[in-house]
């Protein structure tokens, strides 16, 4: 006989004396096990280049629903209204001018030569600005992250309880799921705060441009992942407070609206660290009067100022990563600095301008057992999110923050 023949004739006896044993005589279990009383958690969602009109193309009925039982807006970035630096004041309420966070790419003087990028994890470049899954943990809550800049961070030996090194192979529905795990552990180990990054709605925007079929095709799918999520939530019997967000919105651009600022300044006499909707100078040394004349003559479609001298409104230019003159481009210009990629003409959607700019706009939408079913709030600064936050996971108010949770008060159940 076959080992394996043997093996599932011992497993058939065993099964066939298990039916005929008598059952041991004692008190009966009780028929159904006593369901947990779980109390609420909060999950932060961020869908990168969200616009608030996105809501309106009659793709995202989950979204609706979930705006429409608590609260929404159509939030002002900060300056600049781009990914890192507005994902960052999101969970610290800090604008980038105080956060340390002011660019996708910036310089430091500490740190002569390096760039940082949107793949740098060095706490240098993070820790002048303590993110909410930091200050929680301190606290004794237990948090996670399906993503969001900075989250992989060690801020002196803390950083969120779990937490996924951002790959964007990782799909829309596998984040989901990844968020939906951690929630089906026990008391002890499942987080209290979590967070959830999309960035398909931003890919797409870049890509076609914001009144495109194909970006609202994308919308759709984003919202099918948050019904998703939803429905995963109420078979776990999982209570949520739910906050929705973008960093920013998405303005069409064209290669036929480009400034080309490297074709107004001496060859050799500028570097530059970002160019697009807003650019970043240094003059080279010796230079400085040269560039200073030519970039701060007035210009069509685009102004240049000195860092301490850009609008009070836009909150910077103080932090020393500010290089030395900002030029910001009209809504729907570019102010370039050297030659564009040939694959990747000037087309489709791109963001970064004035943040009082319509088209710059971002998503907000708070929904769950803590909000009540106020609707459309006034917009107000994204610097009100992380007080929001705190307000809901049990936080006391941070002191010194640019921003409160008074847009917020009179919509949340105390």
């Amino acid at each position: 006989m076959r080992f394996t023949t043997r093996l599932f004739a011992l497993f058939l006896a065993a099964g066939l004396q298990a039916c005929v044993t008598p059952p041991v005589q004692g008190p009966r279990p009780a028929a159904t096990a006593a369901v947990e009383a779980k109390a609420p958690v909060t999950i932060l969602v961020s869908i990168d280049g969200f616009k608030p009109d996105y809501l309106t193309r009659g793709v995202t009925p989950n979204l609706n629903a979930l705006a429409d039982a608590g609260i929404s807006a159509a939030m002002r970035p900060s300056f600049p209204s781009i990914t890192f630096p507005n994902h960052y004041t999101l969970v610290t309420g800090l604008r980038p001018d105080r956060s340390g966070v002011v660019g996708n790419r910036m310089e430091d003087g500490a740190r002569p030569g390096q760039v940082f990028t949107m793949a740098t994890d060095d706490p240098f470049w993070w820790t002048q600005a303590e993110p909410i899954w930091v200050t929680a943990e301190k606290a004794g809550i237990r948090t996670a992250t399906m993503f969001w800049p900075g989250s992989n961070v060690d801020f002196g030996g803390v950083r969120p309880s779990d937490w996924q090194q951002f790959a964007q192979a990782v799909s829309s529905g596998q984040r989901v799921d990844g968020i939906i795990d951690w929630l089906r552990r026990p008391a002890a180990t499942r987080p209290k705060f979590l967070t959830l990054y999309f960035d398909v709605v931003d890919s797409a925007g870049h890509k076609y441009g914001p009144d495109d079929a194909n970006t609202t095709k994308v919308v759709g799918e984003v919202d099918h992942q948050i019904g998703r999520l939803r429905t995963e939530l109420a078979a776990l019997g999982q209570p949520a407070n739910l906050v929705i967000v973008a960093d920013h919105g998405m303005a069409a651009i064209s290669a036929d609206r480009v400034i080309r600022l490297d074709r107004l300044l001496p060859a050799g006499s500028f570097t530059s660290i970002s160019d697009g909707p807003y650019a970043g100078i240094t003059p080279v040394a010796g230079h400085e009067d040269a560039v200073a004349k030519l970039l701060l003559a007035p210009r069509e479609h685009v102004s240049c100022w000195r860092k301490s001298e850009i609008p009070a409104r836009l909150h910077y230019g103080s932090n020393p990563r500010v290089p030395p003159f900002i030029c910001l481009a009209e809504t729907g210009w570019l102010a370039l600095t050297r030659d564009p990629p040939a694959d990747h003409p000037p087309s489709g959607g791109a963001h970064g301008f004035d943040v009082d700019a319509p088209e710059m706009a971002a998503l907000f939408i708070a929904s769950g057992p803590a909000v009540k079913p106020m609707g459309r709030l006034a917009s107000f600064d994204n610097v009100a999110v992380a007080p929001l936050l705190r307000d809901l996971i049990r936080l006391p108010p941070a002191s010194g923050g640019d921003g409160d949770d008074a847009p917020f008060r009179a919509a949340l159940k105390r």
